[in-house]
């Protein structure tokens, strides 16, 4: 929010000027009536394992994230360049692998990769489109260098809160949007359905029916599957509302089955269809993927997607953006090494204690080392780990992130935020939202701004041009 010399950056002027004239104790109730506000509407996650509570609320700070115009602009240039090479390359591995055959990724991570799904092999989706959803996870270093920390491409979550984070504002501070023009977010649901309709698989109707299927109401991301499907007014399903009727994927109603489009899924590919994946779900529906390989049906995202979000494919994100694009990244990755290459592993191994050591394919901030925050005990047990499956890590170093202010009984103080901006896409074009979700690390000096591990959340303004 400031600069060296303590004052306001260029973004943060106008709402400077607005805080100062603010009294402490209305914002910290406006803290208060936000966390009312969260918990009337629902706005909850489910943390898995934890014994004292199915629910929590996602903490909320009332202090705004700011990026300017022309930071965002540069921002998003660098995303549409991402998400569209993610895309090609999923594509590509499918289909023709020219990328493995030039030698730019070894084969060995498409061929021992767990996301790889054979099944997909020679299978295009309506438009080509396998990245329909995507979340690029973006850091900022203390010198104000951006880097994509990861992307995901499976089935990104997140988006709710950034709808319901710029809510909740709008309604504890409407005189703020009317002094700072903020761009606007609230046509993410509207967006998203006009993008998912693009993609309908040919001979749809002019209005495809679109479907939101959830794995349930124990889920942890359910109210962002109940909300997204409010938003855009479609149908929330489960795997047992569905079945295959005439080669359609078909959905019950009151008045029968009605065929089904474009189905938005927040299921594992491995739950997606039992008759062709884990015989063992319950979550998916017998034959989707046999509906989905005739091209009576879009998927979004694509099954087999998981490919492109893979820690080690992240790694050659740079020589993916050169080969589909022809030109450099305009994002950069974070240096990474890669533990299933000797001298990659001999040097992480040396210096664990500096390290983020991170699972392929882990998620959450879960089987993850910060290794100059860990005990000896756990750099100890991390160096058995890395040992036996170093195939599983790769390693980061500890960045010296920025930092936003967040509001707290004693005024406003640092801490650590990352990004998620949100992107959609179409045969027709890439749409990305201005903002995204902030994750805030709530505790002073952490360095993990996950919701299940106690992060939170603050609305993210762009302002207008």
């Amino acid at each position: 929010m400031f600069s060296g010399d303590e004052k306001p950056r260029g973004p943060y002027q106008s709402y400077n000027e607005w805080f100062d004239g603010q009294d402490s104790t209305r914002l910290l109730r406006k803290s208060v009536e936000a966390e009312a506000l969260f918990r009337r509407t629902g706005i909850t996650f489910n943390v898995y394992g934890d014994s004292e509570a199915d629910e929590r609320l996602i903490p909320f700070d009332i202090v705004p994230r700011i990026i300017s115009a022309k930071e965002w602009a540069k921002l998003a240039k660098g995303i549409e360049q991402r998400v569209r090479a993610l895309n090609a390359f999923v594509h590509d591995i499918y289909h023709r692998q020219e990328i493995l055959k030039a030698g730019r990724v070894p084969t060995r991570l498409i061929s021992e990769n767990e996301a790889f799904m054979p099944e997909m092999v020679g299978l295009s989706p309506p438009g080509d489109i396998y990245t329909h959803i995507v979340g690029i996870d973006i850091v900022r270093t203390a010198k104000s260098e951006f880097y994509v920390l990861e992307d995901n491409a499976r089935t990104p979550s997140g988006v709710s809160y950034m709808l319901e984070n710029r809510e909740t504002m709008l309604h504890m501070f409407p005189e703020l949007f009317s002094q700072i023009k903020v761009a606007r977010v609230n046509d993410y649901a509207l967006q998203l359905r006009q993008s998912l309709t693009e993609c309908a698989p040919e001979g749809s109707a002019e209005d495809p029916v679109l479907a939101v299927l959830t794995p349930g109401m124990y889920n942890s991301a359910y109210f962002e599957h109940s909300f997204i499907a409010d938003q855009m007014g479609a149908e929330l399903v489960e795997g047992r509302d569905l079945r295959v009727c005439e080669g359609k994927l078909a959905m019950r109603t009151t008045q029968g089955y009605r065929p089904i489009d474009v189905l938005y899924r927040r299921v594992d590919d491995d739950f997606l269809d039992p008759l062709n994946f884990n015989p063992l779900s319950r979550l998916g529906v017998p034959g989707i993927f046999d509906v989905y390989r005739a091209g009576r049906l879009t998927l979004a995202n694509a099954p087999g997607t998981g490919i492109s979000d893979d820690k080690a494919i992240y790694s050659y994100m740079p020589e993916i953006i050169e080969f589909y694009t022809g030109e450099q990244a305009l994002l950069q990755n974070v240096p990474t090494w890669r533990c299933l290459e000797p001298d990659s592993l001999a040097y992480v191994l040396d210096n664990l204690d500096e390290l983020v050591v991170k699972e392929v394919h882990g998620s959450g901030g879960y089987g993850m080392l910060i290794g100059p925050a860990a005990s000896k005990a756990e750099l100890k047990k991390f160096t058995k780990k890395l040992k036996a499956n170093p195939h599983n890590y790769i390693a980061q170093p500890t960045l010296a992130l920025s930092s936003v202010p967040i509001l707290t009984e004693n005024g406003l103080a640092p801490r650590h935020v990352d990004l998620r901006p949100f992107v959609l896409m179409s045969p027709k074009k890439v749409h990305i939202t201005p903002g995204g979700l902030t994750r805030v690390a709530l505790e002073e000096g952490s360095l993990v701004v996950n919701s299940s591990q106690g992060g939170g959340t603050k609305d993210t303004w762009v302002m207008e041009g």
